[in-house]
């Protein structure tokens, strides 16, 4: 959790801007001797020190450490400007500027109005916030044209409401990771649905529903990515091999795009009905097609046509409008979305890493869980644990850039400690023990002589693989390294597309 000051509630804070405003009445400055000149550098050197301390502090470990470090940039930043009014030739004006790109950077931005039900204040952490969170995020969202056109578009009623009961008992955990995951794709999904004429909220219950937010997620039935395209319905709307080996299923933007193409199509067709699209969207869209013109377009929660429905869609339908209803009304169930700083910015190693590898040197620092889902989210083309090279640049957040710049360059010790795990080989830490020498008198015993050794080749080692096995899980179970198995049965980078069941030669491997 990160600190943030509040200008109301924080004395030493209030007592800085009355001493700036106070000092604005001092008289103009006069010609300036040198030593003059001198005094007021080395006043605003300080200022400058003072600020960057207080902007350093809030990438600081934990809060006690923040408020510390804030305290004592607040203290001397006091200190500064109180000299400043005594110092022939000191601009106030040049130490208020100071003073109010601090406001900015501790200040909630505008629509930054996610807070809990008790009225607490944001966390996220000075000018790292986004500054983008969506109004319909906030209590408000009842009187926003998105919010009032999707309950209009939609029943409220006992399914829907027995789905809103779901996610907020034993399916909770699984609608904040959706909100956190979306949060960080959100300003690459929901153009789409906002060039569609789409409500936002709809395409987060569709994702909180389809796959919680996570772009590398599968289904059995072949179905893959973000909003969970199967291969047939993907290539329609452009999803696929992009050339390169990589499926754009997976891609957050392009799945989008392909949703919100769909989810048109499909409203067009079906009379601009939400639960008949979505019914669409889960259980087939010549299904509901079907359904749609034998009942003569008659309402989804009519008996005759909810009926026609397999349990699924039964189930998914009334599922996705609860989330989507959730999303426009957090504070009248007591949800406090988490807190995410999600500004896009990009990383450009400056030595080669894994996703893995960052995860680990950039630790946890404004999230509770760490980036390693944010960074396989906004880089989709890249395995957790495939090495990239120097210069590759990343999608992330401004945290992220930060804390990278910070903790993760050549030579920074959280780099070399990630390095050292990500490389780590369970093997290499096998003691090997040679033959047990007996220190008795020997026996008359006879030693058999050992097998002579077959002049024939030894059979390959083979693994079938799992359900929810990777290339890089088997690798490590198997003390092999990933390019060995994927060169022995020809497994093309960067995806190493592997299937339950599947028979894997481990050449290569440790026995």
């Amino acid at each position: 959790m990160s600190f943030r000051w509040s200008f109301h509630s924080t004395p030493t804070l209030a007592a800085l801007a009355a001493t700036l405003f106070a000092a604005l009445a001092a008289p103009p400055a006069q010609a300036l001797s040198r030593r003059d000149q001198a005094a007021v550098t080395v006043l605003q050197q300080r200022m400058d020190a003072a600020e960057k301390q207080y902007r350093d502090g809030l990438l600081a470990e934990d809060d006690a450490a923040t408020s510390a470090a804030a305290k004592a940039a607040l203290g001397e930043m006091e200190a500064v400007v109180a000299a400043c009014a005594k110092q022939r030739g000191c601009e106030i004006s040049t130490m208020l500027a100071t003073y109010e790109r601090l406001l900015k950077a501790t200040a909630p931005a505008a629509g930054d109005a996610v807070v809990g039900e008790g009225g607490e204040d944001p966390i996220d952490a000075g000018d790292l916030a986004d500054g983008d969170v969506p109004d319909t995020a906030s209590a408000a969202a009842l009187l926003s044209e998105d919010g009032q056109r999707f309950v209009r578009m939609v029943q409220f009623n006992p399914a829907v409401q027995a789905g809103i009961r779901r996610w907020l008992t034993d399916m909770r955990p699984s609608l904040m990771d959706s909100y956190e995951n979306y949060r960080y794709m959100r300003h690459l999904m929901s153009p789409a649905f906002k060039r569609q004429g789409l409500p936002e909220a709809l395409l987060f219950g569709i994702m909180a529903k389809e796959s919680n937010g996570k772009v590398h997620v599968g289904s059995r039935a072949g179905a893959v990515g973000p909003m969970q395209f199967m291969p047939a319905t993907g290539k329609r709307f452009g999803l696929g091999d992009d050339g390169t080996g990589f499926d754009t299923r997976y891609d957050p933007r392009s799945a989008a795009d392909a949703a919100a193409a769909y989810l048109g199509e499909r409203m067009r067709g079906l009379n601009n009905s939400i639960e008949l699209s979505l019914a669409a969207y889960n259980g087939g869209e010549g299904r509901a097609a079907r359904v749609f013109q034998s009942t003569g377009g008659r309402n989804f929660w009519d008996a005759d046509v909810y009926n026609q429905f397999p349990a699924e869609t039964k189930d998914y339908v009334p599922m996705v409008i609860a989330a989507a209803w959730l999303y426009l009304h957090p504070r009248d169930y007591g949800i406090q979305w988490p807190q995410v700083s999600s500004k896009p910015a990009l990383i450009r190693l400056t030595q080669p890493s894994s996703i893995y590898e960052l995860t680990i040197c950039l630790g946890n620092s404004g999230s509770r869980d760490g980036y390693m889902r944010a960074l396989r989210n906004l880089n989709p083309r890249y395995d957790a644990d495939s090495w990239m090279p120097a210069g590759t640049a990343l999608n992330a957040t401004a945290r992220m850039a930060t804390l990278y710049d910070r903790y993760c360059t050549a030579g920074k010790h959280r780099a070399e400690l990630a390095k050292q795990l990500v490389t780590s080989n369970v093997q290499s830490a096998l003691v090997q023990v040679g033959p047990v020498t007996s220190t008795s008198a020997p026996t008359t015993a006879t030693v058999s002589p050992a097998p002579a050794k077959s002049s024939r080749p030894a059979k390959s080692k083979r693994y079938k693989v799992q359900r929810d096995d990777t290339l890089s899980s088997i690798a490590r179970k198997q003390g092999c390294e990933i390019r060995d198995i994927a060169k022995a049965n020809k497994l093309k980078a960067p995806k190493y597309a592997i299937r339950p069941g599947q028979s894997l030669s481990l050449q290569g491997c440790k026995d």
